[in-house]
C-alpha cells in the first residue's frame, strides 16, 4: 500500500511541515554533491548505535558530541526513493498534526518522536556499526498521532494486485494499524539478523509510534 492523500482538512498552512522537508530535501542534495564522499558523510554525521551505546566515535571521526548525531541523522537520507517515500508520508500526515499542535509545540514533537525512536533502536540493537539515518523515526510518530487524532479519516492508497493497480480510500484506523502491525513483524524477525547488516531499523519506527501515540494522548490531556 502506497498513501497519496487523505481527507482530513487543516485550519492553517503548515509552514514548518513544509520547512522540514525542505531541510530534508536540501541536506541530500548536499550529500549527492559530495559524490564518492557520500558515504563517508552518512557514515561520520549518521547515528551509530555502537557509538551511543559505547560512547565510542568510530572512524571516520563524527561531530564531537556524539548525541548530536542522533539530530543529525533525522535530516539524511540512503537513496532518492527514502527521501521521497518519507517526504511523501510527512506531507500527508504531518500538516494534520501542526495543525493540532501549533508551530513551536509540533517541531518540539516531532525531535521527541525522532529521539525515542533512536533510542529504542539502539536497545534493541546496540552493537550495530551500521549508520542508521532517516526522518521516518520522527515521522513514524506523526503517524502514531494521527491514529489518535483522525481514526476516521480516509486515506487514498494506491494498491497494487500483480499488474493491476487500484486506488482505494482506506480508514486511517486501518491503513496506520497495518502499518504498524508490518513493522512489529518485521522488527521481530530482524532479531535474528547479524547487527553487522544494514536494513530497515524497524524498532526505531515502532518506537518513534508509540512515542507519537502517548504524546498526543498527554497534549490532549493537558489541553
Amino acid at each position: 500500500m502506497f498513501p497519496l492523500w487523505d481527507d482530513q482538512p487543516t485550519r492553517r498552512f503548515p509552514f514548518i511541515t513544509i520547512i522540514i522537508i525542505v531541510i530534508n530535501v536540501l541536506v541530500f542534495i548536499y550529500q549527492v554533491s559530495l559524490g564518492e564522499g557520500f558515504n563517508h558523510f552518512i557514515y561520520s554525521m549518521g547515528l551509530i548505535p555502537y557509538e551511543i551505546s559505547h560512547l565510542t566515535d568510530l572512524y571516520p571521526p563524527g561531530p564531537s558530541l556524539l548525541y548530536l548525531t542522533i539530530f543529525y541523522s533525522m535530516f539524511m537520507h540512503g537513496s532518492l526513493i527514502h527521501l521521497i517515500g518519507n517526504m511523501l508520508f510527512l506531507w500527508i500526515f504531518g500538516n494534520n498534526i501542526e495543525d493540532f499542535f501549533g508551530r513551536i509545540p509540533f517541531i518540539l514533537f516531532y525531535l521527541f518522536c525522532g529521539v525515542v525512536a533512536a533510542f529504542t533502536q539502539i536497545l534493541f540493537n546496540p552493537n550495530s556499526t551500521i549508520p542508521m539515518v532517516g526522518a521516518s523515526g520522527a515521522i513514524a510518530g506523526v503517524l502514531g498521532g494521527y491514529l489518535i487524532l483522525y481514526p476516521r479519516a480516509r486515506v487514498t492508497t494506491v494498491i497494487f494486485f500483480g499488474f493491476f493497480v487500484r486506488l482505494v480510500r482506506i480508514p486511517a484506523l486501518i491503513f496506520l494499524g497495518l502499518w504498524i502491525i508490518y513493522q512489529f513483524l518485521y522488527g521481530i524477525s530482524s532479531l535474528s539478523v547479524s547487527s553487522a547488516e544494514g536494513g530497515v531499523a524497524w524498532f526505531a519506527h515502532i518506537g518513534g509510534y508509540v512515542a507519537g501515540l502517548i504524546s498526543v494522548k498527554v497534549y490532549k490531556i493537558l489541553r
